[in-house]
């Protein structure tokens, strides 16, 4: 069933944002993914999207935390903190990352997922229901989204150097079409200089050639509970809520929509997606 929350419920109040804990890394092959930890209790991972960080959830972190969860998001691989040193970058990539951190913080976890981050999400459940126990997924590419090849092309020239930096720090800016984040300048900061560390750039134009098909493939082995989060005025899909529908549809999922939002609603909306995601958190990994 499709929710949609309304921004009648909106409390105005300056949500808290994360501070910055301490960078620890998980030795993979090929490299190391930089995480870190905040809390104590059930375990939730959390995985950003392409070309963003792990700040990402700067704005629902503290709210999980109070709600009595110990948090870890990651950078991907050529992402923040992380290494650019590897030969993949995809879904099952990120997937097999994040299995890696749940098992050596001890799972099993709920996999927080946005944008290709879901995709990387819905797999890891799939291939590892035992350490997987709930999805929560944040405008979610878990299928290749349905445009032209055209389309396709003009997005990779369009990253080409030398404008491709300038590109995409300007892009970043269009995926919060509703009430961008007081920080968003600052945070795009972030992102820009992380992509300007050596092999970053060429790891994140590789990253945008994932195919999201291996994760659309397993979508019917997943077996966790799962939450859709979807901004209704997300320009990454054609039409946002209908997306969600089918996401919820194939995984037999909840469903947030959040007016306005875009491709991020829960830094756009906070107060409308975090006590959504820690009802949902507080049915499928309970504290013992």
């Amino acid at each position: 069933m499709l929710h949609t929350a309304t921004n009648a419920t909106i409390d105005l109040q300056e949500p808290a944002v994360a501070k910055a804990s301490e960078t620890r890394y998980l030795e993979r092959p090929g490299g190391r993914i930089a995480w870190d930890v905040t809390g104590t209790g059930p375990l939730v991972v959390a995985i950003p999207g392409m070309g963003d960080l792990r700040s990402n959830y700067r704005y629902l972190v503290p709210a999980l935390v109070a709600a009595g969860y110990r948090v870890a998001p990651f950078d991907l691989r050529g992402h923040g903190e992380s290494d650019a040193t590897f030969d993949a970058y995809d879904d099952v990539a990120t997937g097999s990352d994040a299995l890696a951190l749940i098992e050596h913080l001890g799972g099993p976890a709920v996999v927080i997922g946005n944008s290709m981050g879901a995709g990387a999400a819905a797999w890891a459940a799939a291939e590892r229901p035992d350490l997987v126990n709930g999805l929560v997924l944040v405008g979610p590419f878990v299928r290749n989204p349905p445009i032209g090849f055209l389309t396709v092309l003009l997005f990779r020239l369009a990253l080409l150097r030398p404008w491709g930096p300038m590109v995409w720090h300007g892009y970043i800016t269009q995926l919060y079409p509703g009430r961008a984040p007081a920080d968003l300048d600052a945070h795009r900061d972030e992102i820009r200089e992380s992509l300007r560390q050596p092999g970053h750039w060429s790891a994140f134009v590789k990253t945008t050639h994932t195919s999201h098909a291996p994760a659309e493939a397993r979508l019917h082995e997943v077996q966790a509970p799962a939450l859709v989060v979807m901004g209704e005025a997300d320009p990454d899909f054609p039409v946002a809520k209908a997306e969600a529908a089918l996401v919820a549809d194939r995984l037999g999922a909840q469903t947030l929509l959040v007016p306005e939002a875009g491709h991020y609603p829960h830094a756009e909306y906070p107060e409308i997606v975090n006590p959504a995601i820690v009802d949902f958190l507080r049915r499928v990994a309970p504290h013992a």
